[in-house]
């Protein structure tokens, strides 16, 4: 098994080579984040560990780059950095495990194993129909380049459609995924919200990304800007 090592410390970096060599693993190093980031992109490697603060290029910025590239090989972040925010971003960017150092090498080993048997599925850290963008991990909404502001409850509804793109979902799903268990309501909340969504992310642009499917519900479609690409 192929593992890439990104690390700018040269103690560090060479110890955990050996670690994984001795443990049978193919290793290949890089001293910063973007020779990592090129290696990742020409390499056929089936898992890469990233450490995150790095010279050139930070580990958050090689693995949404890679993401970005589409590069879908499993990501370890190995780094001193704990806290919660600093994981939950490294997972937020396309990280698929971190690992605080210090470290234990059986741990180390046992984790890049379990990542190899996951294998390479996409993943995105957006999810794109035509030009409409979500962002789960900026909670963003774009359609090409301008921001559409949302509130949290119709962002909540728009990753969920966007989510099951080309699907058809029925209202007692939407509410499933976004309101919570209490509430009792009526469904028809879910039209109310599917009209907001609509009047921002299609309307103003002559899009129709929303369609409602008579007596089953909604499905999200690929639907960009009137005049976009011509």
């Amino acid at each position: 098994m192929r593992v890439l090592v990104v690390d700018d410390e040269p103690a560090l970096l060479e110890s955990v080579r050996r670690g994984l060599v001795a443990g049978g693993w193919a290793v290949e190093t890089a001293p910063d984040g973007e020779i990592g980031l090129e290696m990742a992109a020409d390499g056929d490697f089936d898992v890469v560990v990233l450490d995150i603060m790095m010279p050139r290029r930070s580990g958050y910025e090689v693995v949404r780059e890679m993401r970005r590239r589409e590069i879908w090989t499993p990501v370890l972040m190995l780094t001193a950095k704990d806290g919660e925010y600093d994981e939950a971003d490294a997972f937020d960017l396309g990280a698929d495990d971190y690992l605080v150092k210090p470290f234990s090498f059986v741990v180390l080993e046992a984790r890049l194993r379990a990542l190899v048997r996951r294998g390479a599925p996409e993943r995105p850290v957006s999810f794109v129909a035509g030009d409409l963008e979500v962002d789960p991990a900026a909670r963003e909404v774009r359609r090409g380049p301008e921001r559409i502001p949302v509130t949290a409850r119709e962002y909540a509804v728009l990753e969920y459609l966007i989510r099951n793109r080309n699907q058809v979902v029925s209202k007692p799903q939407i509410l499933r995924a976004v309101w919570d268990a209490a509430y009792d309501g009526d469904d028809n909340i879910v039209e109310v919200y599917v009209g907001y969504l609509r009047r921002k992310i299609d309307t103003p642009f002559g899009a129709r990304a929303i369609e409602t499917v008579r007596g089953q519900g909604y499905r999200l479609v690929d639907s960009e800007m009137a005049g976009a690409g011509g």
